[in-house]
């Protein structure tokens, strides 16, 4: 430092700081000699904006873009329609345009048929007035040719399905000993019949959707209505949508720059704007996706296309964050695209989206068929070369049975916003519970009513271009399970609302069957189990009824039951066998060669098979919480990599390996022969911990991959957008450490982007003023350390706040000391004579 006394003032060492921050070495020479006039903050503040009228300890709220200006010198931070004073002359990143409000308001759930007739009488006599929204309702399109076809390919899975399931539950009776006349049997039967019927709608399903891809046409095809060079209309703007809550920052910008730059060379770009739309509570992420944002908009020109806004109340999750956007922006547009956290899409993908919302005015969401890709844990990997090998023919048979009465997953899926707005907002459920409140899956849903509305949902099962990644492990996947088994179980009581679809009861029946299988599962596995202990432990009656004059012997049938447990395998895995011979036909070079895609499929198989019963109780598990209203703390223990520790793997997997133990020791007491039909299930039990603590290895997926094992097309041959994803990850995690928050608040330049950043703008209010004191004295009365995170928050949304505080910081440095010393421990002093 300058041997001048004045330099030890909060002054002359605030000056030095910001003089380090000054890019063109004039304009720090300039600044230096200029400031070192002023000896206390306040007049140092007042010379760098000489126009402002801020007082006192809002000085520093002058300087903002004086600031600004010095750190980037020739380089504006933003355009002057971004960076640009508000109505209190206090400089503000505008970061979302202007709003065009639109009113959207859910309509109550009536979800008991009791409550429905109650209520139908009470508006019969006039005592209670109809519900009714303040906006005219969209004309509804008119009925279309396929729904008749729709409801007859449908009709047909039931009878192909039922007649399966009674013909597998003819076979099953005559195997057991009383041929099923024992309330145990009963029981079995009963399970037996539910979950085969599962497995068989499944089966026809992967089954159409194979004839459907083998023949390479479908006349029913959404994507057959437009061809790729329809023009599109400029008044078809689109808003891709992000919402977003404590995701990976670099990761999450990475895709969605990729996914721009597409856009822009589709050459529709003007069509398109982007919105990240955060619900993040996290302030250091806070800080980091501001960083992002600005950062993104600079490399790729994307100012007044990139939008980014964080909420200050989170209300309703992701659905209430996409409510939110549509109220303030969705009427500026006719479509809306929304995307996930990992969604990467091509600019080709979304114009054909787009030409074939145009094409088809009757369809009011069209679901993309997202291929997962990106990941390297063996885990990951195995899941990748699942959803892509097989997930294909699932897709497409959902489509044949479905057509226009379809699935939404909530990501990657184009939706028209006016009768969005108009019939999809969310209510929460009524009542109390676990099972009541804010809708948590709320995608099945939103295609249920834009349904019941009459527009149709539409799976494009065969558009390429829509990419979204898998969990790294085991027990991030289970985590994000236990979420959606808790959203369908919710789901499940609009099974009976008035007008829903029979298809999309379907669908929340079936959300429901994706987790309750399991414990039926379980039960069933446990009721064969008992039945083995009572025919092994009790005596056999051979007059089970009164008054029998021949007695009736239990019979086993070991060969009858090898030809069902046969047929039920076939069932599940003929599927996958299908789609390997689809690959074959149509070329397996971009899978390592037929030879190692048959190889891969085999191993997936026996994975999937030491998977399924951890899985099993897993949902068990998932499902008594939900239903019992036990709330389930899951909280993973922060971690560099994606990889599962074995202290965590033990703690989640020892209960399962100590009931595997258990059950096969019972079994074997009981009869050791028995241990062959359970030993997949046991001996996956037992496995679990070593499982899942391997499969979650990212150099055995690395090594995978340079096998050529588990290969898939976006590894071996991946769009421009994948790899432009991973370079730009690469490139974010290569630059300096995003500011902490005690830099946005001590650090001159990080505090004036951090201030021009916030939202919270009011007018001047002695109660304002009041709470900005207390807030105030708060903060400081906790230190840089313990400031809580919601403080954090209002102190990041309130630009006032955030600038008083640094002005305090930095003026009574004295009292104050850990704020500035924390900030600038691990930096060198400025050095400036």
């Amino acid at each position: 430092m300058s041997n001048n006394s004045s330099l030890s003032s909060p002054a002359q060492d605030y000056l030095e700081r910001l003089a380090l921050e000054v890019r063109h070495p004039g304009q720090r020479r300039d600044l230096l000699s200029g400031g070192a006039a002023h000896s206390t903050l306040f007049e140092l503040h007042q010379s760098l904006s000489p126009d402002a009228t801020f007082e006192g300890e809002d000085a520093a709220n002058g300087s903002i873009l004086k600031r600004l200006e010095l750190a980037y010198g020739a380089s504006p931070l933003a355009p002057p329609s971004v960076l640009k004073p508000d109505a209190d002359g206090r400089s503000q990143i505008n970061t979302a345009p202007p709003l065009k409000r639109t009113p959207m308001a859910p309509k109550p759930w009536t979800t008991s048929p009791f409550e429905r007739f109650a209520k139908s009488r009470k508006l019969k006599q006039g005592t209670l007035k109809p519900w009714q929204r303040k906006t005219e309702a969209p004309v509804a399109p008119s009925r279309h040719h396929w729904q008749k076809v729709g409801s007859a390919r449908r009709w047909v899975l039931i009878l192909l399905t039922v007649a399966q399931s009674a013909m597998a539950v003819t076979y099953m009776t005559s195997i057991l000993p009383y041929k099923g006349t024992a309330p145990l049997e009963i029981a079995i039967l009963i399970l037996f019949a539910l979950l085969f019927a599962w497995v068989s709608s499944g089966f026809w399903t992967a089954l159409m959707g194979f004839f459907q891809l083998l023949k390479g046409r479908d006349r029913f095809s959404i994507t057959a209505s437009a061809t790729p060079d329809t023009p599109i209309e400029d008044s078809a703007r689109t808003a891709l949508v992000m919402p977003i809550c404590n995701e990976d920052v670099d990761r999450v910008f990475a895709g969605l720059k990729a996914t721009y730059e597409s856009v822009q060379r589709s050459g529709e770009g003007r069509l398109f704007d982007f919105y990240v739309l955060s619900d993040t509570y996290d302030p250091e992420l806070c800080l980091a996706e501001q960083h992002a944002w600005m950062r993104l908009c600079k490399e790729v020109d994307g100012f007044g296309h990139i939008f980014y806004r964080r909420r200050r109340r989170r209300v309703k999750r992701k659905s209430g964050n996409i409510d939110d956007f549509c109220r303030r922006w969705g009427g500026q547009y006719r479509y809306m695209l929304v995307l996930d956290a990992d969604s990467v899409m091509t600019g080709t993908c979304l114009k054909r989206l787009v030409q074939l919302m145009e094409a088809n005015p009757n369809a009011g969401i069209i679901q993309s068929a997202p291929v997962a890709a990106g990941s390297n844990n063996l885990y990951s990997r195995l899941q990748q070369f699942a959803t892509s090998v097989y997930g294909p023919l699932f897709t497409a048979g959902l489509h044949f049975w479905q057509l226009g009465e379809s699935h939404y997953w909530g990501h990657n899926a184009i939706i028209r916003v006016e009768p969005f707005m108009y019939y999809c907002s969310l209510a929460p459920l009524p009542g109390k519970g676990a099972l009541a409140g804010e809708i948590l899956s709320h995608d099945f849903v939103e295609a249920a009513l834009m349904r019941r509305a009459g527009w149709g949902v539409w799976i494009a099962y065969d558009l390429p271009g829509s990419f979204e990644e898998m969990p790294p492990s085991l027990l991030e996947e289970l985590q994000r399970d236990r979420r959606w088994c808790h959203g369908n179980l919710m789901n499940f009581r609009l099974f009976m609302v008035r007008g829903m679809h029979p298809v999309h009861r379907a669908v929340f029946l079936t959300g429901v069957m994706s987790y309750l299988s399991a414990p039926l599962w379980f039960l069933f596995l446990v009721l064969s189990t008992a039945m083995l202990a009572v025919h092994t432990l009790s005596a056999p009656v051979y007059f089970p009824e009164p008054g029998m004059l021949h007695p009736q012997w239990p019979e086993w049938h070991p060969g009858k039951a090898v030809a069902l447990f046969s047929t039920t395998l076939t069932l599940l895995f003929l599927p996958k066998i299908l789609s390997v011979i689809l690959i074959w036909v149509k070329g397996a070079k971009w899978y390592g060669g037929r030879g190692r895609l048959g190889l891969s499929m085999v191993l997936e198989s026996l994975f999937s098979m030491m998977l399924a019963p951890v899985r099993m109780l897993f949902h068990t598990r998932f499902v008594l919480a939900a239903l019992l209203g036990i709330k389930i703390k899951w909280t993973s223990p922060s971690r560099d990599s994606s990889e599962t520790p074995w202290r965590e793997a033990i703690m989640r997997h020892g209960p399962q390996t100590i009931l595997g133990v258990v059950w096969t020791a019972g079994v074997y007491y009981l009869d050791p022969r028995f241990l062959w039909w359970l030993a997949p299930i046991v001996g996956a039990l037992m496995l679990s911990i070593p499982v899942s603590v391997i499969s979650s290895k990212v150099g055995l997926g690395l090594k995978s991959r340079a096998s050529r094992l588990f290969l898939i097309p976006e590894e071996a041959n991946p769009a421009r957008e994948l790899r432009a994803t991973k370079r730009y990850v690469r490139h974010a995690e290569a630059l300096r450490e995003t500011p902490r928050f005690i830099d946005a608040v001590v650090d001159p330049v990080e505090n004036a982007f951090a201030c021009a950043m916030g939202v919270a703008r009011h007018g001047v209010s002695p109660a304002l003023e009041r709470s900005r004191r207390r807030y105030l004295e708060e903060v400081l009365e906790h230190g840089p350390e313990q400031v809580p995170n919601a403080l954090r928050l209002q102190l990041l949304d309130d630009p006032v706040l955030l600038s008083r505080l640094h002005y305090t910081v930095w003026n009574e440095r004295d009292r104050y000391p850990a704020w500035v010393d924390e900030t600038y421990e691990h930096r060198p002093p400025p050095r400036f004579v």
